[in-house]
């Protein structure tokens, strides 16, 4: 039952890595992606202290970075947006900036 969970939440993640090479064209939607395997790492490590009986300690900082990363990636999001006023890489240059 355990391996089961495992395998399953590597799949998850693995699906997420994938959305997030594959969407190459938006910012916004490969910040999603991101926020996605972070969720996925963090029901992982959830799932697996509950199962060894460990404290969630870790979980709860592990929340706290993933917010503050989270908050960052949004940031910078309406901060391209204000200056470029779109999410589009193909509009980003290196010179601009």
């Amino acid at each position: 039952m355990l391996m089961f969970f495992i395998l399953f939440f590597l799949f998850l993640f693995f699906l997420g890595v994938v959305s997030f090479v594959s969407a190459r064209k938006h910012l916004l939607s490969t910040l999603l992606s991101l926020e996605y395997i972070v969720l996925m790492i963090f029901f992982f490590f959830f799932f697996m202290l509950n199962f060894l009986n460990f404290e969630l300690y870790f979980t709860m900082f592990f929340l706290t970075f993933s917010v503050c990363e989270g908050a960052l990636g949004l940031s910078i999001l309406v901060s391209l947006i204000r200056t470029h006023g779109n999410d589009y890489f193909n509009s980003f240059s290196i010179l601009q900036c």
